[in-house]
């Protein structure tokens, strides 16, 4: 691979699932990271102007797609459906000072799509750095850096991700996102569902006291709720600093849409006072393919497949679409093989790419746990806020049936197929649980480790969104204490799992291991927390199981 651009900055910089989120200024906060100087603020009485920065993401080996809001006029607020028409143009360099230009174009940003602008840029060099920008009557967007993918026969040395999931505005800062952006040596970024929370303010997670207000107050229902909500986040200047710092390849989970969502509704869904499930659903996938740097491969879904050289290839899934209700708790149905979680299609071309595969790597870009968690002999007093982060009854509780656990019988066949086929080295990364882990993914958790493991898993924590320690009230840490050696001892799968921390990961790819790093946050309720490196896990190549490692890379 070429050499990745360092900022000089960098070199000296090393946040439960069940209701949430408001109104605020937009985006006059000063960037508290090192890349405050390529984004700043403006004032929403400027126009046109660029309030939600810019971003990059689904890299190819010839190019990537890019996208920016523009604000053409002060009242063209997102959601609002008002303002002109206006052109957008775009251009691309290979350096920052956009001497050596190699793409332009234009477009016109219409209220119809919320006055968002992608661009699919194609004919660029794989494995290159990549400098671009928009303009809008006379206004330029910030400048930003994206990268694109190795050729897809390159042999490549190494690949790099930030790995991140569940970030709820009101309960603090997106520090993460700041110090992911801050290292300047990422090829791209995962971020693995609940990109934005659905929740009226105040319902979710933040207990007594909202970090910050959310927009709109209520529970986003409409078309112009999530549109209002997505530029909410979008005003952040932390991720701002990401999106423009690296591409970004992203999956939805529930809350893109709402809490605990399958094909024909969600818990936080009342058909009667909250209109058709349907319309909701339609409105929030538009805000989404609107608001995000996303390619959809397949209609209306995130399920879609990166290649990177010779190393990797990530695929990526979409487990709300096309999946069957969560099962009550206790009745059996969960290992009903007329159930799925994938939905037919998405788990016969999940298989076909895994056993087509000839990289070294198969990545998979999972919404929700898939190795076993069983609960075993935790106390009532851990028992209940782990029901509640959950979302899951606070009595006879066995399983989470919203993870793959829910949906044994497609865990099954996938599983199956990947030790019928000798498919080594694949490595699921997840989120959702708003807790760090590090698994085997056993073939049969009742007799590991004697039996096979097929896969492995990385789990990463929230960003912000709360954890058990959030829930009980306790300082970090306490939890995790108590009930870490009890999930692992009923869990003979799990190598970790860190209950407490918010934070993201860090994974580093050669041909020889799969690394996750992970990175722990000071306070999310704090704008300036800094981060720290936590702990390490791999797979070896060929192992299909994971070990701890004591450095980062």
């Amino acid at each position: 691979m070429t050499s990745r651009y360092r900022s000089p900055e960098s070199l000296n910089t090393l946040a439960p699932r069940r209701r949430t989120v408001v109104k605020a200024a937009a985006a006059t906060a000063v960037l508290a990271g090192p890349l405050a100087a390529a984004i700043p603020a403006r004032a929403a009485t400027e126009a046109p102007a660029f309030l939600h920065g810019v971003a990059s993401g689904d890299p190819l080996p010839d190019g990537v797609l890019l996208w920016t809001r523009v604000t053409p006029v002060p009242e063209a607020i997102p959601g609002s459906g008002l303002g002109p028409d206006t052109e957008v143009s775009w251009t691309v360099a290979t350096d920052k000072a956009f001497t050596q230009i190699v793409a332009k174009g234009s477009t016109t940003a219409t209220a119809a799509s919320d006055h968002t602008v992608k661009a699919d840029i194609r004919g660029l060099a794989p494995a290159t750095d990549y400098w671009f920008r928009f303009s809008a009557g006379g206004t330029d967007s910030p400048a930003a850096r994206t990268r694109t993918a190795p050729a897809a026969e390159a042999a490549v040395a190494n690949l790099r991700f930030g790995v991140v999931s569940c970030a709820n505005w009101e309960a603090g800062h997106f520090s993460a996102y700041r110090h992911l952006a801050a290292r300047g040596d990422l090829d791209a970024w995962l971020h693995l569902g609940d990109y934005i929370y659905e929740y009226g303010t105040g319902e979710y997670g933040t207990r007594d006291t909202v970090v910050r207000p959310h927009a709109p107050a209520h529970e986003i229902l409409t078309l112009a709720d999530y549109r209002t909500r997505h530029g909410r986040y979008k005003t952040d200047p932390d991720l701002q600093a990401l999106h423009a710092t690296a591409p970004c390849v992203a999956i939805w989970d529930d809350h893109e849409i709402a809490n605990d969502a399958w094909s024909g509704g969600a818990e936080n869904h009342t058909e009667g006072a909250e209109g058709p499930y349907a319309a909701r659903r339609e409105a929030a996938k538009q805000a989404y393919f609107e608001w995000m740097p996303v390619r959809p491969a397949v209609a209306g879904t995130t399920y879609r497949r990166l290649r990177f050289g010779k190393l990797a290839d990530l695929s990526l899934l979409d487990l709300r679409s096309f999946r069957s209700q969560q099962a009550a708790l206790g009745n059996g149905s969960v290992d009903d093989p007329e159930r799925t979680l994938t939905g037919r299609a998405q788990l016969d071309w999940l298989k076909a790419g895994l056993k087509s595969s000839d990289t070294t790597w198969r990545l998979v870009g999972n919404s929700v746990m898939v190795a076993p968690f069983a609960i075993g002999s935790l106390s009532a007093e851990l028992l209940k806020p782990l029901a509640e982060l959950l979302g899951l009854p606070k009595e006879g509780l066995a399983l989470n049936t919203d993870q793959w656990d829910g949906y044994t019988d497609d865990r099954r066949e996938l599983l199956a197929h990947l030790r019928s086929h000798s498919i080594r080295n694949t490595v699921f990364l997840t989120g959702d649980i708003h807790m760090a882990w590090a698994n085997d993914v056993p073939v049969n958790a009742g007799t590991y480790p004697l039996s096979a493991s097929a896969a492995t898993e990385f789990v990463v924590t929230s960003v912000t969104s709360d954890n058990l320690d959030d829930i009980v009230k306790v300082p970090e840490g306490t939890v995790s204490a108590l009930a870490s050696p009890l999930i692992r001892a009923a869990n003979r799968h799990v190598h970790w799992v860190d209950t407490d921390r918010h934070g993201f990961g860090v994974l580093d790819i050669t041909a020889a291991r799969a690394q996750m790093d992970y990175y722990v946050l000071s306070d999310r309720t704090k704008a300036d927390a800094t981060a720290s490196w936590a702990r390490s896990y791999r797979t070896r190549s060929g192992t299909q199981k994971v070990e701890r490692t004591y450095d980062p890379v």
